[in-house]
Order: structure tokens, then C-alpha cells, then sequence
């Protein structure tokens, strides 16, 4: 699954004899089964690598141990990157890039982890629309995996109805609920999208049957159209050319032409058999 995003073996091969790197492989595997972004997997990879270096030069020996150092690495990581917040609100935005990433993927690999973002949107719900949860898990039958993807979901929700400062599940709306899935979702592809209005209708759709809410508000969640193939790219991005382009032994007189053959390829648009034609003159 490493392949997939990184062309550089070296880079694949730090990932792996990373003394976490069984838990990013799986994390990253997680990623892509939800629908994440190439971008988003090549920024968060870095970033438990980071974590990993950071627990580890602090003492920590096992990946149940890791728990322990959430707190200093997300203080340690806006102390580095937060320098230009100017508002308590952006340093809180980077600090949850930190601890985000790192609690995912302590939830998958700790049973018994219970990451702080998963307990403050199971709260939120719980005291709101209590069983909800249980309804997923005894009338439904869903599995603890797909429960975590709920979470994630509705952990999403909560932050931003915090935002706008909506406290009552009562006073939701249609227009609510489509600014949340048009502002509150950045970085999702369609797919990821698709799946958060999934989940969203069935919580709404749970909140009228308990009388939480007076309409059935469900309805009027769109969902965004998948068309077959529409996921393939049209072409790939300059991030991409980089990276292809520096995977190239430029040592060797194969990977000299090899690389002047990419150069041609994506500064002038040739075609192979134009580029096979090339003589010297």
C-alpha cells in the first residue's frame, strides 16, 4: 500500500523499519479504504513519523505507551509550527493536525484506546440523543470498525455545530446541515463525502424516530453523484512530476536518458513513438 504513494524506496523503506511503521502501514491502509486524499496520506505519514522519533527519544518502548506522549507531541508540534498563529483558534487548528492523525491511528492498533476526539463527539450525542451508539450496534448490527468511522463523521459534526455555536439539536436545518457538508469538509473526496452524508442521515433520521427533532431532516441531505471512472485523473499533479522525476538515477547513463525522456514527456507533450524517433544529429 506504501507503493502506492511514495515512488522513492528509501522513503518506503524508513516507513517500515520505523518501529511504528506497522501501525502507519495500517493506518495508511485504513486511509485509503475511507476514501482520504493522495495529499492528505503523503502530509500525515511525515507527521507519525515524527510522533514515532518524538515518543521514542522520550522513553517510550511499546505502542501502548504512546498514549502517553499525545499531549507533549502536540505541544511539542505547535511550538514548532505554530509560530505565526495570532489567534488562539489557529494554534488550536494545528494542534489538532497533530493530534489527530495520532489518535486515528492509536485506535486502530490499541483496542482499548479511547482517543479524546472519539469521546468528546460520543458525549456530545450521548447526553442529546442517548442510545444512538447502541441503536448502531444492536439494531443494526454494525461492527466496532465501521462505529469508528461513524465517530469520526459526527466527530466532524460537532466540532463544527461548536463553531457556529448551536447547542440544541432541535434547531437544526437544512440549511445547517448543507453548509456543514460544503464548509465543514474539506479535504474529503467524493467518496469520503458520499459517506459522511450516509452517516449523517442515518443520525437525523434516528433524532426524529426519538422525537429529538420535530421534522425528518434525512431528505434534504444531497449526497455528491459518483460516476464510473469519474476518480481517474485527468493528469497527474506537478507534486507527482517532482517526485517521478527524482526517483530517477541520474548516476547512470540509462537513467541520464531516462530522465530526459520524462523531461520531454511533461515540458512539451511529446508522444512516445515521437520521443523513440529522436536522433542525434
Amino acid at each position: 500500500m506504501l507503493e502506492r504513494y511514495f515512488v522513492r524506496p528509501d522513503t518506503i523503506d524508513r516507513v517500515r523499519s520505523s518501529w511504528i511503521g506497522g501501525p502507519i502501514k495500517r493506518y495508511v491502509e485504513w486511509l485509503t479504504e475511507h476514501g482520504y486524499t493522495s495529499q492528505t496520506i503523503l502530509r500525515r505519514v511525515p507527521l507519525l513519523m515524527q510522533f514515532g522519533a518524538f515518543a521514542r527519544q522520550h522513553g517510550a518502548m511499546k505502542w501502548e505507551e504512546l498514549v502517553g506522549y499525545i499531549e507533549e507531541f502536540a505541544l511539542h508540534w505547535v511550538k514548532k509550527h505554530g509560530r505565526g498563529c495570532k489567534t488562539d483558534q489557529a494554534r488550536k487548528k494545528v494542534e489538532e493536525e497533530a493530534r489527530n492523525p495520532v489518535e486515528q491511528m492509536l485506535s486502530l492498533v490499541i483496542p482499548d484506546f479511547k482517543d479524546k476526539g472519539r469521546s468528546r463527539a460520543y458525549e456530545l450525542f450521548q447526553d442529546r440523543a442517548p442510545g444512538f451508539f447502541d441503536y448502531l450496534q444492536k439494531e443494526r448490527g454494525l461492527r466496532e470498525r465501521t462505529l469508528f468511522h461513524y465517530r469520526g463523521h459526527l466527530r466532524s459534526f460537532e466540532r463544527y455545530l461548536q463553531k457556529i455555536g448551536l447547542r440544541k439539536l432541535h434547531a437544526l436545518s437544512p440549511v445547517i446541515l448543507s453548509a456543514f457538508v460544503t464548509n465543514g469538509s474539506d479535504g474529503l473526496c467524493k467518496t469520503s463525502l458520499k459517506n459522511r452524508c450516509a452517516v449523517l442521515r442515518v443520525f437525523l433520521r434516528y433524532l426524529y424516530r426519538e422525537r429529538i427533532v420535530a421534522k425528518d431532516l434525512s431528505s434534504t441531505l444531497d449526497s455528491p453523484h459518483l460516476y464510473r471512472l469519474s476518480s481517474i485523473p485527468r493528469s497527474i499533479t506537478w507534486d507527482e512530476v517532482y517526485r517521478m522525476l527524482e526517483a530517477v538515477d541520474r548516476r547512470t547513463p540509462v537513467g541520464k536518458r531516462d530522465y530526459a525522456i520524462l523531461l520531454l514527456l511533461v515540458t512539451y507533450g511529446l508522444r512516445a513513438r515521437e520521443i523513440a524517433a529522436l536522433t542525434f544529429r
